[in-house]
């Protein structure tokens, strides 16, 4: 029986993830055949000669490297959008993560009304002052790895939502997952290239400003959220343990 790769690809562990979580009833595809091959999958018999599929021990080994794989590239994520937002914070921003927000965008068909979109982008922030004009509301999308990154940018409407929360925008990468022009020019650049326990940015290319003002429904929905907390004075922070 054949050993698990060092790296199954996303395809193999979506179906062996969607088997595992089935009744095991085959489709009979390629996809299918290359993990009975591999020895990831076997088949059985009911007593009514009715036929499914079930993992076998390497193929359950397979899953669990894909759950690591998983959550090792979400906590790299989370830490990288926590470094961005302290970032955000020490430029003198205020910052959410999280957010759920709502955007019109003009629909094809007639552009004079809109069609509105959900976007969650990992950071939103904007400028520590209580005058609207000077607000510079920003987004910040985080990406670690490559596949994510490709998928979001063959969607063009969570792209377009960013743009139209904002008005200025940016994609941080982990270096090395894409290049600048990869990236639509209406976004900025910044490169993460992660050092132990940290991260340093690097400026790939500056994002494009735009005037624009946040409208009610994005106000309602910073209102309801809370901003993170300032991040302390690392000079400063233990003092109250003295």
């Amino acid at each position: 029986m054949s050993s698990p790769p060092l790296r199954p690809t996303v395809i193999q562990i979506r179906r062996l993830r969607q088997l595992w979580r089935s009744a095991g009833w085959p489709c009979q595809d390629m996809l299918e055949v290359e993990l009975l091959a591999l020895g990831w999958l076997e088949r059985q018999q009911d007593a009514h000669g009715r036929e499914t599929l079930r993992l076998t021990a390497p193929g359950i080994e397979v899953l669990h490297l894909g759950l690591r794989r998983n959550r090792a590239a979400r906590d790299r994520h989370e830490d990288l959008v926590g470094r961005m937002a302290v970032e955000l914070q020490r430029a003198g921003r205020v910052v959410w993560r999280g957010l759920s927000l709502r955007a019109g965008l003009p629909r094809e068909d007639e552009p004079d009304r809109l069609r509105w979109v959900n976007a969650m982008p990992d950071v939103y922030s904007v400028r520590n002052t209580t005058v609207e004009d000077y607000l510079e509301p920003a987004v910040h999308e985080i990406k670690v790895s490559r596949a994510d990154l490709l998928s979001e940018l063959r969607r063009p409407a969570k792209a377009q939502a960013y743009l139209a929360l904002s008005g200025q925008c940016w994609y941080v990468l982990r270096a090395g997952i894409a290049a600048v022009e990869e990236i639509p020019p209406a976004f900025g650049v910044l490169f993460a290239h992660e050092l132990g326990e940290g991260w340093r940015f690097e400026l790939g290319r500056p994002a494009p400003r735009r005037p624009m003002k946040p409208d009610f429904g994005t106000w309602m929905a910073l209102a309801k959220a809370a901003p993170e907390a300032p991040p302390l004075d690392e000079g400063q922070d233990l003092l109250g343990e003295a």
